[in-house]
């Protein structure tokens, strides 16, 4: 991406942002998840924190940026799975570390620490046997209590991060994609940055996820919701955006090419990650 292009790229995001239009940039370009020679790369850590909320020891996956100094400090994306997934399914079939280092490389993204948890906050909180039952979907939203008790003040303790709100974000796909909307629309006074990727229907209805909306646009910095057009989760989707855009809420609203894949949702991280810890 071009210096201009990149410029008409935040010139389109501003706009949309202003009249709460649907948004879409240009594709992610080919190999922007492959990985480059001859650049610096970022840290893949595993980190074991207590969990209050689960009452055992749990696992969760942490990057840190190029050249990670703790002398300096960082804002914190948390970035969740699918239902189907575990702490390791970005990592197996999204590569975010990839894609964020391309992007520093090229000065495209801020640096920022990335930490991908286990979202089904149970003592067995492995992907198996039958990943519906109620108990597993409960967990899910569970993760929310272990979240925002357990991990975030471990991660504040044993990295070099802004404790603010206005430096955390909170992002995930499909079923992840639900809990970071119902997670961050719910808990505003700790994420200022909110992604949903084919959220699935987890999601809470509008009008229990934003019972202000008069008073979201003083607290957003970012709300960005996608879908692959070929998702039949489409419809979960819509239904928020054409909330927010009848509540005049600030937000992007991204429908791109494909189904429920890493193809979409790598894309959305691509450019999802451009735009947050960005005054704009």
């Amino acid at each position: 991406m071009t210096r201009r292009t990149f410029f008409l790229f935040f010139v389109l995001l501003l706009a949309c942002l202003a009249t709460n239009a649907q948004y879409q940039p240009d594709p992610a370009p080919e190999g922007f998840d492959w990985p480059k020679a001859g650049i610096e790369r970022g840290k893949i850590d595993t980190i074991h924190y207590e969990s209050k909320t689960v009452g055992t020891t749990r696992t969760a996956l942490i990057y840190t940026p190029p050249g990670y100094l703790k002398t300096k400090k960082y804002p914190v994306l948390y970035l969740l799975h699918g239902i189907g997934g575990d702490e390791f399914e970005w990592l197996r079939n999204g590569h975010p570390e990839v894609i964020l280092d391309n992007l520093y490389s090229s000065k495209k993204a801020e640096p920022m620490i990335i930490v991908l948890p286990n979202g089904r906050a149970m003592e067995n909180d492995r992907a198996t046997g039958n990943i519906m039952a109620p108990d597993k979907v409960q967990a899910f939203a569970r993760f929310e209590v272990d979240l925002i008790k357990d991990l975030i003040p471990y991660v504040q303790q044993h990295y070099s991060t802004y404790k603010d709100r206005e430096h955390r974000a909170i992002a995930g796909l499909s079923m992840g994609g639900g809990q970071s909307l119902n997670f961050g629309l719910g808990n505003l006074n700790i994420f200022a940055w909110i992604g949903g990727f084919s959220s699935a229907p987890n999601t809470k209805q509008p009008t229990a996820l934003m019972p202000n909306p008069k008073t979201l646009h003083k607290q957003l910095k970012l709300l960005w919701i996608s879908c692959g057009t070929e998702d039949n989760l489409m419809p979960i989707t819509s239904r928020t955006a054409d909330f927010l855009k009848e509540n005049k809420i600030p937000h992007v609203f991204m429908k791109e090419p494909g189904g429920h894949d890493f193809k979409v949702w790598k894309n959305d991280l691509y450019h999802f990650s451009q735009l947050v810890f960005k005054d704009r």
